[in-house]
């Protein structure tokens, strides 16, 4: 009833959501180098919408084409009419996922040639990905935590941005680089929302 009083106003709906996926297997650690890649060339583009907004396709397509290893998702978000509430919400689950467990990748940090060939490879990767947008999109306005609808929601999420509707974008991933590891007990405590798929 509010919504459509408000659209009758005239007034612009804004969406932020946010997406967790958990993969988990031995080939799951090469995504760590796919999103720490586009973490590097979103900063250096100092955020550019458009840049960072192809960075989210390919972070979308490459989860979307390891759908094997996907293990648990989550998602929640909420729905403004006010595009300052839907800024200062985008900012609290900014807040949030970079405080989860191994979140903050360093990339100002190099390996020498002898810590890469001593890394571990971590079994489990948690992407969280969180973005705001205008308009409605039902298939990001409903639980993702099933095969089918995490598999139209990563889709959606790369059409938002070729129709040029989305207003911020944010990923975060644990662990957030090579040689850290994230085992079971710690998905546990972090990231407790977790729905098995």
């Amino acid at each position: 009833m509010r919504d459509r009083f408000n659209q009758f106003l005239g007034k612009t709906r804004y969406v932020v959501c946010r997406l967790f996926i958990h993969l988990s297997g031995s080939e799951v650690a090469p995504l760590l180098g796919i999103l720490n890649q586009a973490g590097r060339e979103a900063m250096e583009a100092e955020g550019d919408l458009e840049v960072t907004g192809e960075k989210l396709v390919d972070i979308c397509y490459n989860i979307l084409n390891s759908q094997i290893y996907w293990k648990a998702a989550a998602n929640e978000g909420d729905v403004f009419w006010d595009e300052g509430e839907a800024g200062d919400y985008v900012n609290e689950l900014f807040t949030d996922s970079a405080g989860r467990y191994l979140s903050q990748p360093d990339y100002s940090a190099a390996l020498s040639e002898d810590e890469e060939l001593s890394l571990r490879v971590t079994q489990n990767v948690i992407v969280m990905i969180t973005v705001a947008f205008q308009g409605e999109i039902p298939e990001l306005e409903t639980d993702l935590a099933n095969m089918s609808a995490l598999e139209q929601g990563l889709k959606a999420l790369i059409n938002l941005h070729y129709n040029r509707k989305l207003r911020a974008i944010q990923v975060h991933f644990s662990p957030a680089q090579l040689g850290e590891d994230l085992n079971y007990d710690q998905i546990l405590e972090n990231f407790p929302e977790l729905i098995p798929l």
